[in-house]
């Protein structure tokens, strides 16, 4: 599926688009691997891990909203605090959870790495077009970004922090369009989830699937890209 002219400015997500998790995982990096080992996770009965994890991931959903750092580790200490209480196998301290919800929340830039065309890509496009970012993501995103350089080559960026609230929800999309100043039509947005790019489309923006994440979903009805970099022969 084609893109219709003009495009003007280009969202981006984050995770899957521009960087990857070293670890395949945004939840548990190589660090906290060791305290949550997968091969020990995949001995428990599968459904109350399932039933652990939803319940870590209802409390962070609900507790979303933050604007520091130090927001985001309290969140995560409560979020790895329910997993060892649910999952006691692990044989988890309360120094382990401790340890982990702060290597997740101040280290994040040792559990990311940018895809090799990221920089190349957005390189060939800074001046001619405006880039924001829609993700859902934390506050140590911040310093992660700064730390991969790519936060000079943005001109707006929309948080999920910073607005409590996850995509698809409409409020991302609007908070994204009102800070680029460009209507709907003329902007595109790349992200690896259709559910995520539906919600762009119901506000205007077209949307691009990105398949960089293995196992990565297919549409017809929206325009692809597999890399990053295979943006520049998709822009009209």
């Amino acid at each position: 599926m084609k893109l219709k002219a003009p495009v003007k400015g280009i969202f981006f997500d984050l995770g899957w688009t521009l960087l990857a998790p070293v670890s395949g995982s945004w939840m548990f990096s190589p660090f906290a691997r060791q305290y949550f080992p997968e091969d020990i996770m995949a001995s428990l009965p599968r459904e109350r891990v399932r039933a652990a994890m939803e319940r870590g991931q209802e409390y962070l959903n609900t507790h979303h909203l933050m604007s520091t750092i130090q927001e985001e580790y309290q969140a995560f200490k409560t979020y790895f605090t329910i997993l060892a209480k649910d999952l006691p196998e692990l044989g988890l301290s309360e120094g382990d959870i401790k340890a982990v919800a702060e290597e997740k929340a101040y280290k994040q830039v040792d559990n990311f790495y940018l895809f090799d065309d990221t920089l190349e890509t957005l390189n060939a496009l800074k001046g001619s077009y405006k880039l924001g970012i829609i993700s859902d993501t934390w506050p140590s995103i911040e310093p992660a970004l700064e730390h991969f350089g790519l936060t000079p080559y943005f001109d707006c960026a929309t948080f999920s922090y910073t607005l409590g609230v996850y995509k698809p929800a409409p409020r991302m999309y609007k908070d994204a369009l009102s800070k680029m100043g460009l209507p709907p039509a003329q902007t595109i947005f790349i992200d690896d989830f259709t559910g995520n790019l539906e919600g762009a489309r119901e506000a205007g923006i077209q949307p691009v699937l990105i398949q960089a994440k293995p196992g990565a979903e297919d549409r017809e009805d929206m325009a692809k890209i597999k890399r990053i970099g295979e943006l520049l022969s998709i822009l009209p």
